[in-house]
This record gives structure tokens, C-alpha cells and sequence, in this order.
């Protein structure tokens, strides 16, 4: 039988020494087809491989330069009533297009703002926001336009709020927000002395999302796990430098890409969170193996070659999964959709890269060294399959094994039940409302509430083509006017050429309340067209809530074709993979189970409210709606990932003679650390995200952390051995046919294929592929 010590596994602290003939002959078969070739001359040439990768940064860095841009948040929603009201709006108003920065001032509780001091400090600013200080230039934004704030519709009932429009000439964005600071800083120092507050909210109110903090924090954590996984400080420093380099490559490539097409300024979030995880992860795969190999007795050159033939291989082939379920994005058919998932792949495409190439390089270099520096109070890992096989682990998995009548309908019910709360969402747009206290926007919201009606937070656009029905604007005005969930209708305004015009109306509503929705529904299922009826104007109902319903009803619409894409081609993928139609189904209905877990953790913290408080947040909300289509692509491939580890080494096991159970239980013993210890890291690095100052990262790290764990944790360490126990030899049906006509393409490193034992009276496997 094959040695089945060769999977990557933790630590390793076996004595060197030549390696055994066994350990020889595994070797040999691990050098190998293209990957092992290409490893090998990574290994064996390491300074070229260095000095390639300073000259692949150098050529980014001079692409940011030259051909580089800045991000900005584009939604563009084809065929949508959102998009014809913005499309006319772009081109009927030019002086529509600009920003506005709604500034809000405030006395103290129970007294007013129309004192004499208090007036004349607002008037001050305001007079000063009119002044050639913030007049546009040809070199940066400036404003147009600013309000009475003094005005019967802008002056609160009590006398202690009132608001101003201050309208920017130009959309603001990062590039702008200088001016806006300048701006904020201007207004507040002159109204300040006089007892007024002053916060900021509206469109040019959207600083970019804060890092840093979170990424440090989420290394932190990384950093501890690898500690106890290494036991030494620089194999601990490979992964991290590893995914920081990958992070820092995927964003020049981010910044080229943003010279060439809109990026969302909520990328940069999804780049870092997503590739310092799989950075880590991916490198602590391949770090271990040759820890393994270099204990083991072979030289650093041949145990960094191997590392990269056999862990190597397996990380190759997560990558390509999650590049399969990140391009099924383009499905949905919403653009900026797709091109945050690209975003999102950059990070994973990088890291894939990167340790396929300079990770050899660099543990080649390295070699014995690679244990220096150990970590101390802390014993050494003994890494022998004698020990490995008394972990808790090991002892988990024999646990599982043998009790799993019981322990697949307990670890099912609990996943179920944990995904069926995602069925309470309401997706939708959170308003900023729901932001932490801490921003100003939050505070500005929550003082136009307090002294007008909650819908002035955001008003609902209709835009009318007037056509040759110059009177449907009045019409719709007088209609909308009347209807009970409406505070107010302003007048039409019309475009110069009287072409166009826009009725702005302010619900009695909240922005994401579900009640505003309605009223979106019955203004165009309603109110509109009976306005508009029997003439030829055209009339498009607009705005924040308008824009995400649309969003949402592409993605109800599109979501089987994205679904449908990414599970056939992932199950193909796996069915190739494992030769095992069992194992491939199995694979994705699990991943789908993992996903809505998350899902549903996120809707009953998010939208309900339980354990709010954890999240820095103290108001609940809908879940944007581009939230679900790019966390299920990126989970389904990160989900697939600990699938492929941990099913790749139980095939290997069973392929060299070992019936499903015991193949199982070897299998969980050799791999389970570095799922469990891979998750954990993960996990952690998504949960600090929960840290962000801004609800959009918050929703995306809360949602990945827990999926991710509980993939790891519950799904593939639980559920999925209990079931394969359950199912024994069938566990690796595949038809003949379809093993035919598949590639003859499998994850695990070349060898020699051995055909399970069957025990008297037990039906033999099917082939588990062509030799």
C-alpha cells in the first residue's frame, strides 16, 4: 500500500534524515506533470522568481501612475424606471447633476436657531459658502447654489432645526472630498462659537470606507492561530507576508482597472477582506506541507517543489472555484454587480499566483530556517500518524463515524434551522439611519427626522417626459398630493426647454421603511399612470428606494440563471475532481446550506435586531440587496475550498485501500487541524470587519464569518463524514458513462491507483476513475 502520509498536514517534528524508500517513491510521483515541473523550477531558480515578481510590482505601480483612476460608485439598473429618470435627468438638467450636501444646524434642546447671535452666525455661513472660497474651478469641484435655511419649508415647527441645500456643480468623488471637508470645516467654525451644531448628510455626504483598523485586527488574529498552528515566529511570517503582498498587488491591479471602468468605492473592502483570508489560508496549506517534506529528510529545494506539487495543486484548484462562482455574477446582469465581483476575485487570483510561484521561491531560500525562532512555553508539534491519530480531531472524527445515525439528522436540523430564518429578509436599502452614531451623516439624518417629516431623509423622485402633454406634470402633482403615506409634493420643475420636469415627493415614511416601498409601488402601479393616462408624457418613479427595488427585482429575476451556472459548473468541476457523482451533489447542496446560514444570522442580527448591539449598530434595516449575489459567489467558492481540502485527502486515503469509513477517519486526523485551523483564521479575519464604521462591511464580514465557520466547523468536519458514513462505498458512485466522458483530470498528485477492499458480502466501489 502507498504511504498515505502525504496530504498537507500541521507542524511536523519528525526527525530529518534521508527519506525513506517510501517517502522517495511518493516524491517521485509528485514531480511529475506540469504543475510539479513548474514548482520545481520555481524552487530551483528562486532569485529569478524574486527579482520577476519586484519587476511585475514595479510594472503595476507605473500602470497605477500613468493609467490608473479613482473609484466611484456608478448603479446602473438597464431598463429601469431608476435608469430613464437618471438617463433624463443627465441629460434635460445639466445643473441637476452636481452633489448636494444637505447641512443641518441645531440649538440646543428647547431653544431656537432664529436668535439674533445664532441667525446671523448661520447667515455668516451661508453668505460665506456664496463666496469665491467655494466657487468651482476647472481644478476642483465647487458649489453652485445654496438655500434660505430661514424658509417656511426648511425651518422646523419648534424653531431649533433648519436645513440648507449647498448644490455642487459636479458629482463628488474620493478625488472631491477635500472640497467637501473644506466645505463641512467652514460652516462649522462659524457656527459653532454661536451654540449652533451642525451636521452633514445627501449625496456628496459619502466619504469613502475607512480601512486599516479592521485588516490590523483581522491579521492580529491571524497571526495567534498561526502561532499555535507553527509553533515558530517565521513559518508564522510566510502566510501573512504572503497575504499582504497578494492584498497590495490585487490593488494596484484594482487602481488599473479603475482607469479603464467605474469601480465601486465599496471594493477596496471586498479586495482586502477576501484575499488576506484565502492569503493566509492558501499559504498555510502549502507552508505545512513542506514543513512536512523538510522534516522528513528532503532537501528545501526537492520539499519546496513537492509542497507546490501536491498542497499546491489543491490550491490551484480552489482558486479556479472561486473564479468559477465570481464570473457567474455577470448573470445577474447588473454591471457594477459584476465588477465588484471581479474586485472580489482579484484578491483570490493573486494569492493563487503568487503561491504557485513565489511561495516555492521563497520556502526554497528559506529551507531549515523556516523553524527557527520557536515560539516559546509552547511544546512542539508531534506530527507522526501515531500521534495525530489522539488529537481531539482525530477523536472527533471516530465520534462522528461512529455515531452517525445520530449525529447527521442533529447536524442537519441545526443547519436547517439556521438557514430558514434567511427566509424573514427584506432586502432593500438601509438609509443612514442605521449608520453608527458616530457619523455625521447619522446624526444629520436623525435631526431632519426630529424636526420634519422622516421621508425628507429621501424623497422620491418622479421624472416626466412631457412630450406634447405639457399639463401631465400638474396632473401627477395633484394626484400624488392626496395620497395618505405622502407628507408633501413640490411643484414641478422644469428644464429649461420645458421638455422635462421632476415632482419630488416626500413620504410620511422612512427611506428603507417598508411602508415607503408601498407608496413606490402604488405611485407607479397607480397614482402615475391614472395621471398620465389618455396623453403621451412618460413618467418614471425614482430615488434611493426606487433604485434598490429595481435592483432587487433584476436579481429575483436573473438569480436562477446565476444559480443554475454556478452549481452545474462547480458540480462538473467536482465530478471531474472526485470521480464521484455523491461526492459533487453532496458539494454543492451543502455549500447552498452553509450560504443561507449566513444569510439567516444576517437577517436576525441586521433586519431584527438580536445581538445588534455586538455590531456597533443600534438601529435595524433592510440588507442591501447586492449583498446576497456576491456573498453566496464568494461563498460558494470559499466553502468549496475546504471541501476540495478535506475530500481530496479522504479520496486519497480510499484510493490507497482504505474502506470509506476508515478513509474518513485517517482523513479527518491528517487534514482536520489545518480545515479547522484555516477556518478560524478566515473567520476572524471576516469578523473584524464587523469593526467597520460603515454597515455595508459590517454586513458583508458578519455574513462571511459565519458561513465560513459553519461551513468548516459543521458542515464539512460533521455533516458531510456522518453522511458519506451513512452511505459507505456508494459514497463513490459515478456512472460509467459520465466517468468516460468526463477529462480524466482529478485534484489529488499523480499515483498509482489501488482499488478499495470490499468486506465479504459488501458491494465493491465503482471505479473511481480511468486509469
Amino acid at each position: 500500500m502507498t504511504d498515505r502520509n502525504l496530504g498537507p498536514e500541521i507542524g511536523g517534528s519528525a526527525p530529518s534524515g534521508e527519506p525513506s524508500p517510501g517517502r522517495r517513491a511518493a516524491h517521485e510521483r509528485l514531480s511529475t506533470g506540469a504543475l510539479a515541473r513548474w514548482a520545481r523550477a520555481c524552487a530551483s531558480h528562486p532569485w529569478r522568481v524574486v527579482a520577476g515578481w519586484v519587476g511585475i510590482v514595479a510594472l503595476l505601480i507605473v500602470g497605477v501612475g500613468t493609467i490608473g483612476g479613482s473609484l466611484r460608485d456608478e448603479f446602473e439598473i438597464p431598463g429601469s424606471d431608476t435608469q430613464k429618470a437618471t438617463d433624463l435627468i443627465e441629460s434635460e438638467f445639466a445643473s441637476e447633476q452636481g452633489g448636494v450636501l444637505n447641512v443641518v444646524f441645531a440649538a440646543p434642546e428647547g431653544e431656537r436657531l432664529d436668535t439674533p447671535q445664532r441667525k446671523a452666525a448661520i447667515q455668516e455661513a451661508v453668505a460665506r459658502l456664496k463666496s469665491k472660497e467655494f466657487k468651482p474651478t476647472d481644478h476642483k469641484a465647487g458649489i453652485e447654489s445654496v438655500g434660505n435655511p430661514f424658509s417656511k419649508d426648511t425651518f422646523s415647527d419648534d424653531g431649533r432645526i433648519a436645513y440648507t441645500e449647498a448644490q455642487f456643480d459636479q458629482t463628488i468623488e474620493g478625488d472631491d472630498r477635500d472640497e467637501v471637508v473644506a466645505v463641512e470645516n467652514a460652516v462649522r467654525d462659524t457656527v459653532e462659537p454661536a451654540g449652533v451644531t451642525v451636521e452633514y448628510n445627501g449625496e456628496a455626504e459619502f466619504p469613502p470606507p475607512e480601512q486599516g483598523t479592521s485588516e490590523a485586527l483581522g491579521l492580529l488574529a491571524a497571526i495567534l492561530v498561526l502561532l499555535i498552528v507553527f509553533r515558530t515566529f517565521v513559518a508564522m511570517l510566510i502566510p501573512i507576508a504572503l497575504a499582504v503582498t497578494a492584498v497590495a498587488t490585487a490593488f494596484l491591479l484594482l487602481f488599473i482597472l479603475a482607469g479603464l471602468t467605474d469601480i465601486n468605492t465599496i471594493t477596496p473592502i471586498l479586495v482586502s477582506m477576501i484575499g488576506l483570508g484565502v492569503g493566509i489560508d492558501y499559504s498555510l496549506f502549502i507552508v505545512t506541507r513542506f514543513r512536512q517534506l523538510l522534516h522528513e529528510g528532503l532537501s528545501p529545494r526537492d520539499a519546496a517543489a513537492a509542497a507546490g506539487a501536491s498542497a499546491g495543486r489543491a490550491v490551484l484548484f480552489a482558486g479556479v472555484t472561486v473564479a468559477i462562482s465570481v464570473s457567474g455574477l455577470a448573470f445577474i446582469g447588473l454591471d457594477f454587480v459584476t465588477k465588484l465581483g471581479v474586485g472580489s476575485a482579484l484578491g483570490v487570483l493573486t494569492t493563487v499566483l503568487i503561491a504557485s510561484s513565489l511561495l516555492p521561491a521563497v520556502l526554497a531560500l528559506l529551507g531549515h530556517k523556516i523553524d527557527r525562532l520557536k515560539v516559546p512555553f509552547l511544546p512542539p508539534v508531534d506530527d507522526s500518524e501515531a500521534a495525530r491519530e489522539k488529537t481531539f480531531i482525530a477523536r472527533w472524527g471516530r465520534f462522528v463515524t461512529a455515531n452517525a445515525r445520530f449525529v447527521f439528522p442533529v447536524a442537519l436540523l441545526l443547519v436547517l434551522g439556521l438557514a430558514a430564518t434567511s427566509t424573514l429578509v427584506r432586502l432593500g436599502a438601509a438609509d443612514q439611519g442605521t449608520q453608527p452614531k458616530q457619523q455625521t451623516s447619522r446624526r444629520a439624518y436623525d435631526l431632519l427626522a426630529e424636526g420634519f417629516d422622516r421621508g425628507l431623509n429621501g424623497p422620491i423622485p418622479i421624472v416626466v417626459d412631457v412630450n406634447a402633454d405639457r399639463q401631465a406634470p400638474q396632473k401627477i402633482h395633484d394626484r400624488v398630493q392626496g395620497l395618505p403615506d405622502v407628507a408633501s409634493a413640490g411643484k414641478p420643475q422644469f428644464n429649461d426647454e420645458k421638455s422635462v420636469a421632476i415632482v419630488f415627493v416626500t413620504p410620511k415614511s422612512a427611506p428603507q421603511d417598508e411602508a415607503t416601498d408601498k407608496l413606490v409601488d402604488r405611485l407607479r402601479d397607480d397614482a402615475v399612470p391614472a395621471a398620465t393616462a389618455g396623453g403621451d408624457a412618460r413618467a418614471y418613479v425614482s430615488g434611493q428606494t426606487a433604485a434598490f427595488k429595481d435592483i432587487a427585482e433584476r436579481i429575483v429575476e436573473r438569480m436562477p440563471f446565476f444559480l443554475l451556472y454556478i452549481i452545474g459548473v462547480t458540480f462538473f468541476v467536482l465530478a471531474m475532481a472526485f470521480r464521484s457523482i455523491v461526492i459533487s451533489t453532496k458539494a454543492a447542496i451543502t455549500t447552498i446550506l452553509s450560504a443561507f446560514v449566513g444569510f439567516g444570522v444576517l437577517t436576525l442580527v441586521v433586519q431584527e435586531g438580536h445581538l445588534l448591539g455586538l455590531t456597533g449598530l443600534d438601529r435595524t434595516g433592510p440588507i442591501e440587496t447586492f449583498v446576497p449575489p456576491i456573498a453566496f459567489a464568494i461563498l460558494f467558492g470559499l466553502s468549496t475550498d475546504y471541501e476540495v481540502f478535506l475530500m481530496s485527502r479522504i479520496r486519497e486515503e480510499h484510493i490507497h485501500g482504505l474502506k470509506t469509513r476508515e478513509a474518513i477517519e485517517h482523513g479527518i486526523a491528517a487534514i482536520g487541524r489545518v480545515v479547522v485551523a484555516a477556518a478560524l483564521i478566515m473567520g476572524t479575519v471576516f469578523a473584524a470587519f464587523i469593526l467597520s464604521a460603515d454597515r455595508v462591511p459590517k454586513e458583508f464580514g458578519l455574513l462571511l464569518a459565519v458561513a465560513i465557520l459553519s461551513d468548516a466547523l459543521i458542515v464539512r468536519m460533521t455533516l458531510v463524514p456522518a453522511f458519506l458514513t451513512l452511505l459507505h462505498e456508494k459514497s463513490w458512485y459515478i456512472p460509467r458513462w459520465l466517468d468516460r466522458a468526463l477529462p480524466n483530470i482529478t485534484i489529488e498528485p499523480p499515483h498509482e491507483r489501488e482499488m478499495p477492499r470490499a468486506a465479504p458480502g459488501e458491494l465493491a466501489a465503482e471505479p473511481t476513475g480511468r486509469p
